[in-house]
């Protein structure tokens, strides 16, 4: 039976759950980090060597059985589509799992509730999703560092036809420790918190 084993694709580092349920981070050597460019961009430049260090890692966490694992990646908000295609590609054929599954951070803030809305910032844009039946209907993005939080906080009231006429929870991602300026606007999250609902994620939903 396949094992789904969840992992975080964070602002700087790969978090992996292991056997034991702790997240163990995974730094792939020679990386040095470029603002606003995710630095997963340069595993690109070494994928063979990346991929084999990949694999030498979740051996580790493991054993070297793990053609049968699923990973469960969850992504920042801003992953474009040709960023997912890659994180796909270079984790698929880095010999460590069977398949992967992916799933961006803003759907992974609550199982509780129909709609909500969901902020995040990840390393280059401060992300602002309306979220309904685990789905994103809307989206903005500014650039993080020109961005104006009491802008924001006004856009989120009028994100999606929706909010006219209904209220919703906003739940603040501060996975990253970087959302200080909008905690009043919603119920903050913790990086605790959230990797504690990553940790039971089911593979089927995502």
């Amino acid at each position: 039976m396949a094992k789904t084993v969840p992992m975080i694709i964070a602002n700087r580092d790969i978090l992996v759950l292991n056997k034991e349920g702790e997240f163990k981070t995974f730094n792939m050597p020679a990386i040095n980090p470029v603002p606003n460019i995710p630095f997963y961009h340069q595993f690109a430049e070494k994928i063979a060597e990346g991929q084999y260090y990949f694999k030498e890692f979740m051996k580790g966490l493991y054993g070297k059985k793990l053609s049968k694992h699923i990973f469960a990646i969850i992504v920042p908000d801003d992953t474009s589509k040709l960023e997912s295609i890659f994180i796909n590609e270079f984790f698929v054929n880095s010999g460590a799992c069977k398949s992967v599954a992916q799933m961006p951070m803003a759907l992974a803030l609550s199982k509780e509730d129909e709609s909500y809305i969901s902020l995040s910032k990840s390393s280059r844009n401060v992300i602002l999703e309306y979220v309904r039946n685990h789905e994103t209907m809307v989206s903005k993005i500014y650039n993080s560092s020109q961005c104006d939080p009491a802008k924001v906080v006004e856009d989120a009231k009028i994100l999606h036809i929706d909010l006219e006429h209904k209220d919703v929870p906003v739940y603040i991602n501060n996975f990253n420790n970087n959302v200080d300026e909008f905690f009043d606007m919603g119920t903050v999250v913790s990086a605790k918190q959230f990797m504690e609902k990553i940790a039971v994620i089911d593979v089927e939903k995502l």
